[in-house]
């Protein structure tokens, strides 16, 4: 059983370095994360396969893990407490990389997506323990605020992800595509094998600082913190998840904001492919996104809670998503695709607001709240998933636009009303 911290919070002093640990880690894992989107295009042409719905089982494997092990994430942290948790999800990572590595090498796509399915159970468990951590290290009220930083951290990383495993792994994609498709079958095998050993050093790699960052974290000086006392109000008195609507309702917010997020990230180079632009460019593409991602996140800590509440944050990032959705439809070629990288800026401060709003006031059920909010990451293998499948009948700029839509509707009644169900407020 973990130990019982002496209070709630920690002092301002191991605040600062908490919050200084937390970013690294979510520095590692948004790099994990944002391979997906180049990983859509490396599994296509590596396993030869014949559809994009096919490739996008990448992040649909990624993120269902998060659907079924958050809640089993938030029991575990109960016994072992956060420090030892988010230990325990990095080497859940580590295997899980060394996993893809090796069955990517042998061009055993389940294998491949196995090892996908790993690394996002210890990212469930890394995050179900780090998120609630970060919005109850501090005031609740500006939660949005700290969690900002940790985006910043997060879509850094992203960025040199994709650039990353592009210059190591992707390089030279459109020549080869081309020598596979002119080669016989013996020639045609050789070089697909050829190409996908290039990703077996990288995720050795990955897999063995994983491990290593799992050990430091355990000997870290991260305290705990006491979540029910933490994050108890005059509500948090009543004896069932089930009677706080507004946590339900912030899982589902989650569940379309990571949809929609994966949906102008990863899904940002299948969507240039739809405009006939080349594989060695749209590799890149998930860069743009995240780039305005991280300027979103840095205009999130001017304003908030100084000049905006995070509420009203949310409303207005919900409208701007909308507008910037709409222009990309009418729009085409490289202009489209600059309008859906423009998404990442409205999409920046949108998890760093729905958390806290989704969490507060759980009192002893902020474990099981967080894991519920974990649960809702599973719209990163829906939404983009649905646009695999329905742009192969309809117009890919329509289907985009359709989803994009819904996702921030409902991000918007969750800002304007949602959080607010159920509460006495």
């Amino acid at each position: 059983m973990a130990a019982q911290p002496s209070s709630s919070r920690p002092n301002q002093g191991s605040t600062t370095l908490s919050i200084a640990i937390i970013g690294a880690l979510f520095f590692i894992f948004g790099f994990v994360t944002w391979l997906n989107g180049p990983l859509i295009g490396f599994v296509k042409l590596a396993f030869n396969l014949d559809t994009d719905a096919k490739a996008f089982l990448v992040a649909t494997a990624f993120y269902l893990s998060y659907f079924f092990l958050a809640l089993p994430s938030s029991w575990i942290l109960k016994f072992t407490g956060m420090k030892k948790g988010m230990a325990g999800g990095l080497l859940v990572m580590a295997i899980g990389a060394a996993l893809f590595g090796q069955f990517a090498t042998a061009r055993v796509y389940p294998g491949a997506l196995l090892g996908l399915f790993v690394v996002g159970a210890g990212l469930s468990l890394l995050q179900t323990a780090s998120n609630p951590y970060v919005a109850l290290v501090g005031p609740i009220e500006s939660a949005a605020r700290r969690s900002a930083v940790m985006g910043i951290c997060n879509k850094f990383a992203g960025i040199l992800a994709p650039l990353l495993i592009g210059s190591l792994v992707l390089h030279g994609m459109g020549d080869l595509k081309a020598q596979v498709d002119a080669a016989d079958a013996a020639g045609k095998e050789a070089l697909l094998t050829a190409f996908a050993n290039r990703v077996h050093g990288p995720y050795l790699m990955m897999a063995a600082l994983l491990a290593i960052l799992a050990v430091g974290v355990l000997f870290s000086p991260l305290p705990e913190i006491e979540t029910g006392s933490a994050n108890a109000d005059g509500e948090a008195k009543r004896d069932s998840i089930f009677k706080f609507p507004h946590a339900w309702l912030g899982a589902l917010c989650i569940f379309f904001y990571v949809g929609i997020e994966v949906l102008a990230g990863d899904a940002i180079g299948t969507y240039g492919n739809g405009f006939g632009l080349p594989l060695d460019q749209t590799k890149f593409f998930t860069s743009f996104t995240l780039g305005a991602m991280l300027l979103g996140y840095v205009a999130g800590i001017v304003l908030i809670p100084k000049f905006v509440s995070q509420e009203a944050y949310l409303k207005w990032s919900a409208l701007l998503g909308i507008v910037l959705a709409l222009v990309a439809y009418v729009t085409r070629g490289y202009v489209s695709i600059g309008f859906v990288a423009a998404l990442g800026f409205a999409n920046a401060m949108m998890w760093p607001a729905i958390w806290p709003l989704g969490i507060k006031g759980l009192g002893k059920f902020t474990g099981t709240g967080s894991g519920l909010m974990i649960m809702g990451i599973a719209g990163g293998a829906i939404i983009p998933q649905l646009f695999a499948h329905l742009k192969e009948v309809a117009n890919f700029q329509l289907v985009f636009l359709l989803l994009a839509w819904l996702c921030y509707a409902y991000i918007l009644f969750f800002a304007v009303r949602g959080h607010r169900v159920g509460s006495k407020a």
